[in-house]
């Protein structure tokens, strides 16, 4: 098992949970770029240092794992490939690569479609987008019109230095100080923003387009494209979303909860909603019960929110379970 992209969030999360499956007896070769290459970690209970990405470095590999960022994904795509490997990637590089495809665990249910188990490349989306297409599936069989989503982004998609940064800005203005800005070039804590700082190299546009390509590949030609919007929010961990759907006047919220269940969600059977914190941990995507607009009959807001990093993972690894 090769973990690419070994020492981010996302490889640590997703060698954790390889080692709690029955791949625990498996061997892992931990790989990531130069910068995190020498940092000593553990595997299988035992120490293990990251390597570099070198000539020979996907031989033999049943299945290789890309956590880390696009670029580095896209770089030693072909490698992986020519190694022959089942390639999983996380990072949102391979989204239109066809010969395997996008993938998460009610998927293939929604879109009456076959398991492409013959595929070599498998793309697994982000907890956002999992969200996004999964409403959108669920809810096409009750005639949505209209989808409008928007979802929260938490400062761990930017990795250890964004949880660092929110960490340092907020210990600083609650100490009336200024704030450094070296990773989103603006003030993070205590703010919502859809935007960061002009020299950021985190880019919310980014993740939009990321978000876009991932929920169109999900939907496939099943249905139409839901309206996206992506907001920062001063958090460490955890996505949640707001979404509103316009369906047909005399839809019963029975239907609109069964709908949503249908497609994979925990729904909760008391009032009290899911939150960024409240998932932590979690492998499913969690709702709270759908509401419909007092204002305006047929419109139907949701409220959910997702584990961020333990999602995608969880569905790494059992779709490696299907293939291997």
């Amino acid at each position: 098992m090769v973990i690419a992209g070994a020492s981010t969030l996302l490889g640590v999360e997703l060698r954790s949970l390889l080692e709690e499956s029955r791949f625990a007896g498996a061997d892992f070769r931990l790989l990531d770029e130069e910068l995190a290459a020498g940092t000593l970690t553990e595997a299988g209970g035992e120490a293990a240092v990251i390597q570099p990405v070198e000539e020979g470095s996907f031989g033999r590999a049943a299945a290789v794992f890309f956590t880390g960022s696009p670029d580095f994904t896209r770089a030693n795509l072909t490698a992986a490939r020519a190694a022959s490997a089942k390639v999983i990637d996380l990072s949102g590089a391979t989204v239109s690569e066809n010969d395997g495809g996008i993938w998460f665990p009610r998927l293939d249910g929604l879109r009456a479609r076959k398991f492409p188990a013959e595929g070599c490349v498998f793309a697994i989306p982000s907890a956002a987008a999992t969200a996004a297409a999964s409403l959108t599936l669920g809810l096409s069989k009750l005639g949505v019109a209209h989808l409008v989503f928007t979802t929260f982004q938490s400062v761990s998609e930017a990795g250890r230095p964004g949880i660092e940064e929110l960490e340092s800005q907020t210990g600083q203005l609650l100490s009336f100080q200024g704030v450094g800005q070296p990773v989103f070039d603006t003030q993070v804590a205590f703010n919502l923003l859809d935007r960061f700082g002009p020299n950021s190299m985190q880019k919310l546009s980014a993740v939009r387009a990321r978000l876009g390509a991932e929920t169109k590949a999900c939907l496939g030609d099943q249905a139409a494209m839901p309206a996206l919007q992506v907001i920062h929010a001063p958090v460490f961990y955890g996505t949640a979303f707001a979404a509103c759907a316009g369906l047909r006047v005399g839809t019963t919220a029975e239907q609109v909860t069964n709908a949503c269940q249908d497609a994979g969600f925990m729904i909760p059977a008391d009032e009290v909603g899911p939150s960024n914190v409240s998932v932590a941990g979690e492998k499913v995507v969690h709702l709270a019960k759908p509401e419909e607009d007092a204002a305006r009959p047929g419109a139907w807001w949701f409220w959910g929110a997702a584990d961020n990093i333990r999602l995608p993972a969880a569905h790494a690894v059992k779709l490696a379970e299907m293939l291997l």
